[in-house]
């Protein structure tokens, strides 16, 4: 399971002040604890501190490099700003994200591929978000067919099939597991990618239901998430899921994470 840390965004009032008094050592050390909590890529987003994007983004992205050897992941809806954050990334990064809005794609490709990034792809259309799984998987087919098409591999396209609150659309998280499960089986190279926490949007106990939402999603194929790796509940979640899958050959990771008293 591959995961990018969330932490890093300007959402949380404490990045956001961060940001605005360019705090390097806040920055530096939420890079670092991510990275050792077991992150793959680090999100860097800006968006909200309400600066100027593009040198906030560009500041961010060497302050998060200086404490970790990890990739970013550049996060922004401003191409502008995406530009800025692979132009100061050192070596491949994760762009998040390209989508079959047109407008959107024809700005965000570019930056794929000079940068031969790895690409979040949303399943938005210029028509809107989908809530049913087949709406998902046809949104699905022509983005994946239209990176291959411009020569990006489908080892570096991470679909993201669009987490929805169960709170105000019950059926939401059957659909995007049938959306998964297909998507898995037209794109078997491709990746799945979530952010998990809409899906409890609203609810009480929201851990409770994003740690089973992760696991039921694990099963269904999605092989990537935006999360904190930090939270140790839903860390354990991906451990165990991963191992009840035979994904963890022998029980390695799980054993040696029980050993080491990181297991909740």
């Amino acid at each position: 399971m591959l995961i990018v840390a969330e932490r890093l965004n300007s959402t949380r009032k404490a990045v956001a002040r961060a940001i605005a008094e360019r705090d390097d050592a806040f920055v530096r050390k939420e890079a670092r604890r991510q990275a050792e909590a077991g992150a793959d890529y680090i999100d860097i987003n800006v968006a909200a501190a309400r600066g100027d994007e593009i040198a906030d983004m560009q500041w961010a992205v060497r302050a998060a490099q200086e404490a970790t050897d990890l990739p970013l992941c550049i996060d922004s809806p401003n191409p502008a700003a995406l530009a800025a954050g692979l132009a100061a990334h050192r070596g491949p990064a994760m762009v998040n994200s390209i989508s079959g809005e047109q407008e959107r794609m024809e700005a965000v490709l570019p930056l794929v591929k000079e940068h031969d990034a790895a690409v979040v792809a949303l399943t938005i259309e210029d028509a809107g978000m989908p809530s049913l799984a087949d709406d998902r998987v046809r949104i699905a087919r022509a983005i994946v067919e239209r990176l291959t098409s411009e020569g990006i591999p489908p080892g570096r396209i991470y679909v993201d099939a669009l987490v929805r609150a169960v709170s105000t659309e019950p059926m939401q998280g059957r659909e995007l597991l049938d959306a998964m499960r297909r998507i898995r089986a037209e794109f078997p190279e491709a990746h799945l990618i979530s952010g998990l926490s809409n899906i409890s949007f609203g609810l009480p106990s929201r851990s409770l239901l994003n740690r089973t939402f992760l696991a039921m999603a694990v099963a269904a194929g999605m092989d990537a998430a935006i999360l904190d790796p930090l939270d140790r509940r839903l860390m354990s979640a991906v451990c165990a899921a991963q191992t009840l899958l035979g994904e963890d050959e022998f029980c390695i990771n799980y054993l040696t994470a029980h050993r080491a008293e990181a297991l909740e």
